[in-house]
């Protein structure tokens, strides 16, 4: 019988894949799973001079790299608590989540460390540079000792060489804290939500058993943010359990550098947000079917199988030779766009969760997934929809399961507001459940509001129509005296290309809003619009910041 432990996941990928190639820096080394063992042990002997004790927490801060997955599997593995932080957190932000979560270690990246003001965030007593662990800042002469002669240190503990039998990892405690992860304030201050093990153990476990495709030796680019739990789940965890080579993207995955990774890795599995696919489609797809004579053939049936097969025989090799499969999280996936990569059948699925469940809510695999849901509910999660009838009538969604958080760190009040005394979570979101069990987000119970005669209007609907127009880059719905505005962001190149000065925007952006509210319901329709001269402020994992912008 299974012993239900995440560390025990993690020691049999490594150890059953002693021998491959673990990871790699984008034009950098490669390391094996028996080089990352004794890495991760390596550290371990920092923390022994150091004294670190379980509940001790320890601060990580820099891009997606192989150090920072050492040190990550190092914390927890020692039995720390792991503090995430997102990289590009302004400095300010960096100081207050390393003194909330008390960290008493704090790894940094040399862009981050140049930013630091150690006297700010007094707590740490010791600084490591995340690059190559040089010592920033220690008061222990133990450690200093043990670091000026690490490896050498390292071979003496070990005379008869390192094996996999010397991988030792802490003894974990289900509902024992794991990792502290800050949310990335969409329309809050951040907040340490506190991951169990159990729900890092739930997470990778279902993932292992629903995408077996995934198998080890296989290649995967690693795009997302480590610091965020849908990458870290899935990009990382899911990967060192089935002893997949992990491949980052430490530079900025610019369109060029992901395109010619997919070429050379060529993943089975591939996680992107929204935006990615959405760009690629609306930007490179859709205006080919504006054109004549592909308008008027779309209206064929079986000529428009043609050129959606030409469609996608031109989309799927931009993956590489080997895609199973894309799954896109983080955001809802524009309508339009999903409507279209079904009917070519593009092999996709939209998954679901929250930082608060680490992160899944649900999945299900792309044959069997249905438009515009994002899956249904996963294996030891529960849903409850606070409505007389989820299948038509949206109301909030509550979950309850292995995958939910114990609380935010040092905040009982909020944790009581969102979690209830028998477990049960309010994820915040509007959504309908259909029969078959798939959930539909219509929106956030927080952006939501009423039309004149008590209706629910969803901003994130209207936004998503308005997004289908190639002159708008960005859109904030927002209400004002009861009325419905539209805050637009110019794509100021396809507007320059098309050959449109700006004195003409307003005129352009007038048709676009009398355009959608033809498809929208009278109580829903937009009353004006305000061009923004500038991008929304966002979080970093690229959603807009709306509380900024809803007065």
């Amino acid at each position: 019988m299974e012993d239900k432990k995440f560390l025990t996941l993690i020691r049999n990928g490594i150890i059953n894949n002693w021998d491959r190639s673990a990871l790699t820096d984008y034009d950098g080394e490669t390391i094996s799973y028996a080089d990352f063992a004794r890495k991760i042990m390596e550290v371990h002997m920092l923390f022994d001079a150091l004294e670190v004790k379980p509940d001790d927490k320890i601060a990580l801060c820099g891009r997606n790299c192989a150090n920072w997955a050492i040190v990550f599997f190092a914390s927890i593995s020692y039995g720390a608590v792991v503090t995430t932080i997102l990289h590009d957190f302004d400095v300010e932000s960096i100081h207050n989540i390393v003194n909330h979560s008390e960290a008493r270690i704090f790894f940094c990246a040399d862009n981050i460390w140049e930013k630091v003001n150690p006297t700010k965030i007094p707590m740490v007593d010791t600084i490591f540079q995340l690059d190559d662990f040089a010592v920033k800042k220690s008061s222990s002469s133990e450690m200093l000792n043990v670091r000026s002669e690490w490896h050498t240190n390292f071979d003496k503990k070990y005379p008869g060489g390192f094996g996999k039998n010397d991988l030792i990892f802490f003894d974990e405690i289900p509902d024992k804290m794991a990792v502290m992860n800050y949310t990335s304030g969409t329309t809050s201050s951040p907040k340490g939500v506190m991951i169990p093990f159990r729900s890092l153990w739930s997470n990778t476990r279902f993932a292992i058993d629903m995408i077996p495709f995934v198998k080890e030796g296989d290649g995967l680019v690693c795009m997302l943010p480590m610091a965020h739990m849908y990458g870290l789940s899935f990009e990382i965890l899911l990967s060192i359990a089935k002893g997949v080579h992990i491949h980052f993207l430490n530079k900025v995955p610019s369109p060029h550098i992901i395109l010619k990774a997919f070429a050379e890795v060529n993943p089975t599995l591939v996680l992107a947000v929204p935006l990615i696919i959405e760009k690629i489609i609306q930007n490179k797809v859709f205006p080919e079917f504006q054109k004549q004579p592909v308008k008027t053939l779309l209206h064929i049936p079986f000529i428009r199988k043609k050129i959606y097969k030409k469609a996608a025989d031109k989309i799927l090799p931009l993956f590489g030779s080997k895609l199973v499969e894309v799954v896109i999280g983080g955001a809802a996936l524009n309508k339009e766009v999903g409507q279209f990569l079904s009917d070519i059948r593009f092999p996709y699925t939209v998954g679901y969760g929250m930082t608060e469940c680490g992160p899944l809510i649900s999945y299900e695999y792309w044959e069997s997934y249905k438009p515009e849901s994002c899956g249904r509910p996963v294996d030891r999660m529960q849903i409850r929809v606070n409505s007389n009838n989820p299948e038509t009538e949206p109301g909030e969604l509550f979950v309850r399961g292995e995958n939910v958080m114990l609380g935010y760190y040092k905040k009982p009040e909020e944790t009581k507001a969102v979690l209830s005394d028998d477990g049960w979570l309010n994820t915040g979101d509007l959504v309908t459940v259909d029969k078959d069990n798939f959930i539909f987000i219509k929106g956030r119970s927080k952006t939501m509001f009423l039309g004149p005669s008590g209706q629910n209007i969803y901003p994130e609907e209207i936004e998503d129509l308005l997004n289908n127009s190639h002159y708008i880059s960005e859109v904030l719905v927002i209400e004002e005296d009861k009325k419905i505005i539209a805050l637009i962001y110019p794509d100021k190149d396809y507007l320059q290309h098309a050959d449109i000065a700006e004195k003409d925007y307003n005129q352009v952006f007038a048709n676009e809003i009398k355009s959608v509210n033809k498809r929208l319901p009278g109580f829903s329709q937009i009353s004006n619009f305000r061009l923004q001269q500038q991008e929304f402020e966002k979080t970093p994992k690229r959603s807009i910041k709306r509380f900024l912008y809803q007065k």
